[in-house]
């Protein structure tokens, strides 16, 4: 038996370790790739850059980190309320019944192809747009839209447990006193939940940070600074994916450089992400 718990033990490490090493070299290999470009064309220039033309030599990502930060702030501005209220709602005033029921249901929406959320939305919100507000369709707005419809699983699912996690007796202590079933949600459920739902912001934030299809396909694809939520927009992971197909030299480590920057991105978010729910 003796031997066989450390038979386990030792294919369970290996098993672990592999997949350590699989996420290190894909680190290497993405930083091997793209640092030439930081030395070549100057991390400073790379960054703040607004042109980008690689065959006039000019990498200029700061369009493309814009319209990231411009698509996902809107897309949280539209699907953190709707994931907390919907949150909400799941774990404090639905029947269980009704929560068995909803909470699956919206699960599911993360194991739908990014491409169904982009062509729904090329198909109904980028006409939508064009019609009601102008433009081309093809916006800031669109792409907020649709990614903000895409990280619901992510802030429901994570808000969900975190309410869960408050002790009932929180909730009765409240409910003793006199208050409603909403008080008791709003002074003693929400504030203790706060690192779990800052936590699931965040982790949703990442979602959309490093969302492409649904991106590509409705955002217009413009490598200019937008001007306002109606205008094109290009993010780093649509710029990483339309050009690295055909991107040679430095026009291809310039690609791999915002793989790298965009990997630091998400990696802060994570990290941020783990140091709240250590400190609950």
């Amino acid at each position: 038996m003796l031997d066989q718990e450390k038979w386990a033990e030792t294919v369970l490490t290996v098993v672990g370790l592999s997949a350590v090493a699989i996420l290190g070299l894909i680190i290497l290999f993405i930083f091997k790739e793209g640092l030439p470009a930081f030395t070549q064309v100057g991390l400073w220039q790379f960054l703040t850059g607004t042109d980008w033309l690689p065959s006039k030599g000019k990498l200029g990502i700061l369009p493309m980190i814009a319209g990231s930060f411009m698509v996902t702030a809107g897309a949280l501005l539209i699907g953190l309320p709707l994931g907390l209220g919907c949150a909400i709602y799941l774990s404090e005033f639905a029947t269980p019944r009704t929560a068995a029921l909803l909470k699956p249901t919206i699960e599911l929406l993360a194991g739908i192809p990014s491409v169904v959320f982009g062509f729904i939305g090329l198909t109904l919100i980028v006409p939508f747009i064009r019609v009601f507000f102008g433009g081309p369709g093809f916006s800031v707005l669109a792409s907020s839209l649709v990614l903000g419809i895409m990280i619901l699983p992510t802030m429901v699912s994570v808000s969900y447990d975190a309410l869960r996690a408050v002790p009932l007796t929180y909730r009765e202590g409240m409910l003793a006193l006199g208050a409603s079933e909403w008080q008791t949600v709003k002074m003693v459920v929400l504030p203790a939940a706060r690192p779990g739902i800052l936590a699931a912001a965040i982790l949703a934030m990442g979602r959309a940070v490093g969302e492409t299809m649904a991106v590509i396909m409705v955002a217009g694809n413009s490598a200019i600074v937008p001007g306002s939520v109606l205008d094109p927009v290009r993010t780093m992971t649509s710029n990483i994916a339309l050009e690295m197909g055909y991107a040679t030299g430095l026009h291809r480590q310039a690609l791999f450089a915002t793989g790298v920057v965009l990997f630091v991105i998400i990696s802060v978010l994570n990290i941020v992400a783990r140091a709240v729910v250590r400190r609950k």
